[in-house]
């Protein structure tokens, strides 16, 4: 089985090209495997992907009154057999992992014709999911024979490129701060692309058959992505994601091999205002800090050995040692242990419990420690 897209070119293949920034916010022309090899290894953020759905419609779907849907019926959505479409999956994933950064991830939309055999193969190259995601279509198509329950969603799968991948981003606090404080949940509610977002040729018809709305793109590159990031879309049809990207302050690459795809999508990136700097900062919590050992307060002298540590009442004290624990009487530990052991508690947050004096005032060590954060972020 060859492991290409029966949609491919034969041709020579391209060096990537790794000028800094030289395909950055730009439609590669071609099919997506063989346009993937302009682009060098480990240089995108987060891809996004809406790969032919491989629907296999049979003939032509009517209404019960017999007129006709417009439906997906494009050349590029058809395959000979679904050994085929798994070769095709199996390349376009193999060319997108090669250029994402092991600390990306990857987005796949779909709907039950293909999202299955593409789970499959991304488990089969070793991809691991972090979470499926059912987009829940407020406005969804009708099912016109009455013979099926009515297709009212879509699944997403977000994964990372390896079981032991670290350090993706995942904007936990910003999700939950935007769902009035409660965890984003993976069921999300969204209308089909309609309206004036919807792409339309001079005769009103629509430019692309699966545009996808910009609310979906919106939170998925929220979720996933910090400004600056790069995002990639292999079938970068009508461009919802480059329109979307530009508009949160993300750097986007699309690979497209219709003209007319490519023309519709330029013109409406083209006239997006990007959001202003302010607008665009996440929120974070404290797990999205970096980790800070007491031991660096010690060796970076905001806190000296034989310093002596008290809680806010000054009924318990400690000792500062050198080598960044605290000992009390007979008993020593971390600030996390031996705050603990003084109380008589299992457990204790040493960064609140321990206060170092400061012209004559309590203060708690975590406010040290948020110095030295500070620090760093000027750095980074």
């Amino acid at each position: 089985m060859a492991l290409v897209s029966p949609h491919a070119d034969v041709r020579t293949p391209v060096r990537p090209d790794t000028r800094p920034g030289s395909w950055l916010d730009t439609i590669i022309k071609g099919d997506c495997v063989a346009a993937l090899e302009r682009l060098p290894d480990n240089s995108v953020d987060v891809i996004f992907a809406d790969p032919p759905y491989n629907l296999q419609l049979g003939g032509a779907l009517t209404r019960p009154d017999q007129s006709h849907v417009d439906a997906v019926d494009d050349a590029w959505d058809q395959f000979a057999s679904f050994e085929a479409y798994d070769a095709f999956t199996r390349a376009w994933l193999l060319a997108c992992r090669r250029v994402l950064k092991p600390t990306g991830t990857l987005w796949v939309i779909g709907s039950y014709h293909n999202i299955f055999r593409v789970g499959a193969t991304l488990q089969d190259l070793n991809f691991w999911i972090l979470n499926d995601i059912v987009w829940r279509k407020t406005n969804p198509m009708p099912n016109f024979k009455g013979r099926r329950f009515q297709n009212a969603h879509e699944t997403l799968i977000w994964a990372s490129p390896d079981p032991k991948a670290k350090g993706y981003t995942f904007n936990y606090d910003a999700m939950k701060a935007a769902n009035d404080d409660v965890q984003m949940r993976s069921d999300w509610l969204f209308p089909i692309c309609t309206g004036n977002e919807r792409l339309k040729d001079a005769a009103g018809d629509k430019v692309h058959p699966t545009q996808k709305p910009e609310a979906l793109l919106a939170r998925i590159l929220m979720a996933s992505t910090k400004p600056g990031d790069i995002v990639l879309d292999p079938f970068f049809g009508s461009g919802t994601t480059g329109a979307v990207a530009k508009r949160l302050g993300r750097h986007f690459v699309g690979v497209e091999r219709e003209q007319t795809y490519i023309d519709a999508a330029q013109a409406r990136i083209d006239a997006v205002e990007p959001l202003g700097g302010a607008t665009l900062s996440v929120l974070t919590g404290k797990r999205a800090e970096p980790r800070i050992a007491f031991n660096v307060l010690v060796e970076s002298g905001l806190i000296k050995p034989g310093a002596v540590l008290t809680d806010a009442r000054r009924r318990h004290s400690a000792i500062v040692r050198a080598d960044g624990t605290l000992v009390s009487g007979t008993d020593a530990g971390s600030i996390h242990r031996l705050g603990a052991k003084v109380q008589g508690l299992d457990a204790c947050n040493g960064w609140t419990f321990w206060h170092y004096e400061a012209k004559g005032v309590l203060k708690p060590i975590d406010d040290l420690r948020s110095q030295i954060r500070a620090e760093l972020a000027k750095l980074a």
